[in-house]
């Protein structure tokens, strides 16, 4: 389901959102964290989706910016009625601030003009400049409460997924009281790791040299021996 909802929205989003370990694009912030600069404001995401015979077809809402994106499924909506479902999707401000959570993304507010009647997958990207989130949080209400659905493996760096059966407000974070397991400090420890490595492989090169020699020297002749 993950391959298939990457396959179709690198297809469709603004390039940089599905390009592996190319630079990340710059996050949009409603409320940007006090040492980012050169932040723009987030953009909405608006889609119609057409009733072919009956059936909503499959399709993927996402914002202009990429930072959020919606797959839908064929039949997804409760389409009696209607010839389209208009899905949109817009970041919430202000930025709630709920007890005991901290967000890495914004809060968006995602709606349709039809219930959904399958379930559709979320994909929110985050900032590589702030600790990444472990959760995602679903509200009917920006005031809450917010409470934690359970996310799927990470497919791409710098997103967070997961299964939906519901539209309504969503956001990605983590409980201010836990150590997120992302972030910049995280990024640094690859780094630290590698330059550790190098730092073995070079310190013995020079025990190496020093051991061949060692060992050419007792290999050699003793000239003082008739």
């Amino acid at each position: 389901m993950v391959t298939v909802v990457y396959l179709v929205a690198a297809w469709m989003v603004a390039p940089g959102f599905y390009d592996g370990f190319t630079p990340q694009q710059p996050y949009h912030f409603v409320c940007p964290p006090i040492h980012y600069s050169g932040n723009q404001p987030p953009t909405n995401g608006h889609l119609d989706v057409k009733v072919i015979g009956g059936v909503s077809d499959a399709n993927v809402a996402f914002t202009d910016d990429a930072q959020v994106l919606v797959d839908l499924l064929p039949g997804s909506f409760d389409v009696t009625g209607k010839t389209s479902v208009a899905v949109d999707i817009k970041p919430v401000s202000p930025c709630p601030k709920p007890p005991g959570l901290t967000y890495a993304t914004n809060a968006y507010m995602i709606t349709a003009a039809a219930p959904l009647v399958k379930k559709a997958t979320l994909v929110m990207r985050y900032s590589d400049l702030i600790p990444a989130p472990s959760n995602i949080y679903h509200a009917d209400s920006p005031d809450g409460p917010w409470t934690s659905i359970p996310v799927q493996s990470e497919a791409q760096p710098f997103t967070i997924n997961a299964t939906i059966d519901k539209f309504g407000y969503y956001a990605a974070g983590y409980p201010s009281s836990a150590v997120s397991h992302g972030g910049p400090n995280s990024q640094l420890l690859p780094i630290a790791i590698a330059v550790l490595i190098v730092g073995v492989l070079l310190a013995g090169i020079p025990l190496a040299i020093v051991r061949r020699r060692g060992a050419a020297q007792e290999g050699e002749p003793d000239d003082s021996e008739p």
